[in-house]
């Protein structure tokens, strides 16, 4: 997997990334917890680092789901939140 740099803080992620949105019903059919924390961590298997999400996807079920999926990696990915 390529991988990028983001800014100039040295932060260095996948080229490719997952948009975390559709995992929750409130934006549109939704995804089943299992296979949405299924498809993330082969995500991570795969070579992807990058993962978005929002506090507004639930509110805040998203991110819970996304944290709960990816804390065995923590380490290895990053993870984007947007807010306001």
């Amino acid at each position: 997997m390529q991988k990028r740099q983001l800014g100039k803080s040295g932060l260095e992620v996948s080229a490719l990334g997952l948009g975390c949105m559709g995992f929750r019903p409130d934006y549109g059919v939704g995804t089943d917890k299992q296979k949405a924390i299924a498809l993330m961590r082969t995500a991570v298997e795969r070579g992807v680092t990058f993962f978005d999400t929002a506090e507004v996807y639930g509110p805040f079920a998203n991110e819970e789901l996304v944290g709960e999926a990816l804390a065995p990696f923590r380490r290895q990915v990053v993870i984007a939140t947007k807010f306001g």
